[in-house]
């Protein structure tokens, strides 16, 4: 139902096409594939008889999001608006977090041999796979209903990221080419992800794994296979075996929420020293006090905060979102050691239009302020840049954009 809804609501963001221009785009699109991608893949190992049989019957898919037809206007006005940056508390609904818990615990119990051989080899432990299992396809049960090429063609046609997934589209070519599905059973989202761990193909080339041991990598239909896949995955990119993805804790207010960031580290041991302390009391991890651990606070002053280790950026390689990130590392959390929610609640924010957060994040860069671009998302560079604006104008600072600001950021 949340992928549903996402895509439901991203289908706003494509411009109209005239009924009557469609035939002559769809020509336009087989002259492409025919001219463009042929050459490319065949460079890269795929025979004429694959490219041939991977686009029969294939047509153009009108109703994806963020399509650019040939003669479009890419510079007409689109409304703007991404729940997930603005409103932090919508990302982990109570009936979404607690129906990942409870299934990631019977799947850990299901399981538990291929979870433990994939941990013993890669050092990812088994409540993160499980939660980027959940989070993904719902442990399998998610529907993956479209056409992967007819997702990939499009959008390498016609998107606004047309030469990402122009490179996509090669490597499902080459996944077809290997043997790893048929043309018609590559089956994606509607972003062209594949498979239970939604591996763009690209990824699916480096890191799909046979964690069941019968000679192929099926990450649609083998639990094995995408549990061993999820922590190559990981591993592949820099999870450090031992160590936790973060805490929540409290920061008192003379820490600056501008101190956020991956870049703007310190050791466990400094944050201590600062004031910084763990919800319940604990201390952090004896292992930890001289290594570095990160300030995260994705809603500012008005929701939880937490000192992070490198290995929540890993799960950020996974879907670059903090959210993304932290729901995985909570709701492991709650798989493997049974914790209720956050201590800190979700203040009442977020509801703007990306527009609007774009506007004063092109008002903070005029000022000097690095916001990491004005793209209307609330990032941690974003989230930093008003506090340091909000602490030189003498104001408290919150560290997330809200209504209020509108009339002094523009």
């Amino acid at each position: 139902m949340r992928l549903l809804i996402l895509a439901l609501s991203l289908l706003l963001l494509s411009p109209p096409v005239m009924a009557q221009d469609r035939p002559a785009v769809e020509r336009q699109f087989r002259a492409w594939l025919q001219d463009t991608v042929w050459p490319r893949a065949r460079a890269a190992g795929v025979s004429r008889a694959t490219h041939e049989a991977a686009f029969q019957g294939v047509t153009l898919m009108w109703d994806l999001p963020d399509l650019i037809p040939p003669g479009s206007d890419i510079n007409r006005p689109r409304p703007q608006r991404q729940g997930e940056f603005g409103s932090p508390a919508a990302y982990f609904a109570p009936n979404t977090v607690t129906a990942t818990t409870r299934e990631g615990i019977a799947m850990a119990r299901r399981h538990a041999a291929a979870l433990e051989r994939a941990e013993r080899q890669t050092g990812v432990p088994g409540r993160i796979i499980l939660a980027i299992w959940g989070r993904e396809s719902a442990y399998g049960r998610a529907a993956i209903p479209h056409d992967a090429l007819a997702v990939l063609g499009t959008k390498g046609f016609m998107s606004t990221r047309a030469p990402y997934f122009t490179d996509e589209l090669i490597a499902a070519l080459q996944l077809i080419e290997a043997g790893h599905a048929s043309p018609r059973g590559l089956r994606s989202s509607w972003a062209g992800a594949l498979g239970q761990p939604q591996f763009m193909p690209s990824n699916m080339l480096k890191h799909a794994r046979d964690g069941d041991g019968d000679g192929r990598a099926d990450i649609w239909g083998s639990a094995p296979d995408t549990i061993a896949s999820i922590a190559a995955y990981l591993a592949a990119h820099g999870w450090q075996k031992g160590r936790d993805w973060g805490f929540e804790v409290t920061v008192p207010a003379q820490v600056s929420c501008a101190l956020e960031g991956p870049d703007k580290g310190r050791s466990f041991a400094t944050w201590a020293a600062m004031g910084i302390t763990r919800i319940g009391g604990r201390a952090f991890p004896a292992d930890e006090m001289q290594r570095e651990g990160f300030l995260l606070m994705p809603a500012g002053r008005h929701g939880p905060a937490f000192v992070v280790t490198q290995n929540f950026y890993v799960l950020k390689d996974y879907n670059m979102s903090d959210l993304y990130a932290l729901f995985v590392g909570h709701v492991g959390d709650r798989i493997a050691y049974g914790l209720g929610d956050f201590a800190s609640r979700w203040g009442p924010v977020g509801g703007l239009m990306r527009s609007d957060v774009a506007a004063m994040q092109a008002a903070l860069e005029r000022m000097g302020h690095d916001t990491g671009g004005a793209d209307g998302l609330a990032g941690f560079r974003t989230r930093r840049s008003i506090g340091a604006w909000q602490e030189a104008t003498g104001q408290t600072p919150t560290c997330f954009p809200d209504a209020s600001m509108k009339s002094a950021l523009r």
